[in-house]
């Protein structure tokens, strides 16, 4: 088999490649595993000079990196070049801040000496989604290297010229052969990479069903997984929120990546006084968003991944409307090529609707009425998700405490739109997953916390 990557805004097909074998794949595990029993034993400070490096490249090849991530999967190209920097951000800080998050830890107890220690897994799997296809792969990477494991990357099959690019940083930034591979293979050639006895650990970046499905695996053969899912992320705007600030918060949380973020903003949730006012301010924002080639500067929004995607958001749009929800921007199918899905805007969405119940991962802002802020909170944490949160509010402290103690989310913000960053832990609860990114914590999901007692 061949997976194809095509281009969503003009539906050209831009290359084929073809899936390995699977005596391809042990060889390659069995380098991977090499290669790390070499590495275990490098000082941070390689580590860290290595990822330094990384970041280097990034940054000085980040146009061609934004115009492979345009063509493949549609993302604008600022926005494209603005993943890259973060990419050379998340290498940055992990190659600054690795060694003390790994440092042993004395710990005092009635031993002469007694301590925890961090010791790196081995080859970890990752499988990752196209829709961040640079972030999400370094957000994995940077901290799996530099706790001195092995990475082994399944990228989503249309953005296989991403993969073979981040696998090139890496061999280019000067870190062993092997150490980090790209697996040309489909999602439905992976379950026995997962199973395989040299690979420690999996983490996946993707939808619900298909986080179960790596979960049982991994539960089948005893190896730790990290899960970040689906979302249905509601922002909350109560009624002495500043309008004007909520509402273009909330346009940046619902359309950045033509609205194809697990984080985005989902659920718009507003209290009945201020419900009219806003909504007049969302649909004025949402119609000057700019549709086309995502190689054009001045676009907000490309294409969807696919037709099937953009199909299948209609479908949704179509049925929420047939069942009360209101229509008052976009909704259609564009005539000409490519997955095009103008800006949308829903309202009278209540629950039992597919924009309230189901994720919609397109550029469809859902508005929500609420009689009240107790209301609005209840509306909020009536998902099966659970991975972002935001609240808009005047009144700061009042906001802080909603998002500390009733938001259900793994990642809750006040008066701004929710994101990742790797200085905070990132991920979710409930059917959004499990285990975290980023921080301090991310780094210590795949090492060995070993206590050593010494009498």
């Amino acid at each position: 088999m061949a997976l194809v990557s095509m281009n969503p805004a003009t539906g050209e097909k831009l290359k084929t490649y073809e899936e390995l074998t699977w005596e391809a794949v042990e060889t390659t595990l069995v380098h991977a595993h090499e290669a790390f029993l070499e590495w275990r034993e490098t000082s941070f400070e390689t580590r860290a000079e290595l990822l330094n490096r990384a970041a280097i490249i990034l940054r000085q090849e980040r146009d061609a990196f934004g115009r492979l991530m345009a063509e493949e999967m549609g993302k604008p190209m600022q926005q494209a070049k603005a993943e890259v920097d973060k990419c050379a951000w998340v290498c940055e800080y992990y190659a600054e801040h690795g060694a003390a998050f790994l440092a042993d830890r004395p710990i005092e107890t009635d031993a002469s000496k007694s301590y925890v220690t961090f010791q790196p897994l081995g080859i970890i799997l990752a499988i990752m989604p196209w829709n961040f296809p640079f972030w999400q792969v370094f957000r994995f990477a940077a901290p799996t290297l530099m706790a001195g494991n092995a990475g082994l990357l399944k990228h989503a099959s249309n953005v296989q010229g991403c993969a073979e690019a981040i696998e090139s940083i890496f061999r280019k930034a000067g870190f062993p052969e092997h150490l980090f591979t790209n697996l040309t293979l489909s999602s439905r050639e992976i379950e026995p990479v997962i199973t395989h006895p040299l690979v420690q650990a999996v983490t996946l970046t993707g939808s619900t069903p298909a986080g179960k499905a790596v979960a049982a695996l991994a539960g089948k053969t005893l190896k730790k997984a990290v899960l970040e899912l689906g979302g249905s992320d509601p922002y909350v705007i109560l009624e002495d929120a500043d309008l004007e600030a909520a509402a273009k918060a909330c346009l940046v949380g619902r359309m950045i990546n033509t609205g194809q973020s697990c984080i985005a903003a989902k659920r718009l949730i507003v209290v009945e006084n201020v419900l009219e006012s806003f909504e007049r301010l969302m649909i004025e924002h949402m119609s000057k968003q700019s549709m086309g080639n995502p190689l054009e500067k001045e676009v907000d929004i490309g294409p969807m991944v696919n037709i099937q995607a953009r199909d299948e958001l209609h479908d949704q749009v179509q049925r929420s409307v047939a069942l009360g929800a209101e229509l008052k921007l976009g909704g259609y199918i564009p005539k000409g090529k490519g997955a095009f899905y103008p800006p949308t805007v829903l309202t009278k969405v209540v629950p039992g609707m597919p924009a309230f119940d189901e994720e919609l991962f397109g550029p469809v802002a859902v508005i929500i009425a609420a009689r009240d802020a107790e209301d609005a909170l209840r509306l909020a944490n009536k998902t099966t998700f659970g991975l972002g949160a935001a609240i808009f509010t005047g009144d700061v402290a009042h906001g802080e405490h909603l998002a500390a103690r009733t938001l259900e989310a793994g990642c809750c913000f006040v008066n701004d739109f929710v994101r990742s960053d790797p200085r905070l832990p990132f991920g979710g609860i409930k059917q959004s997953g499990y285990g975290r990114e980023l921080s301090s914590f991310g780094i210590l999901e795949f090492v060995n916390i070993k206590t050593v007692y010494v009498r």
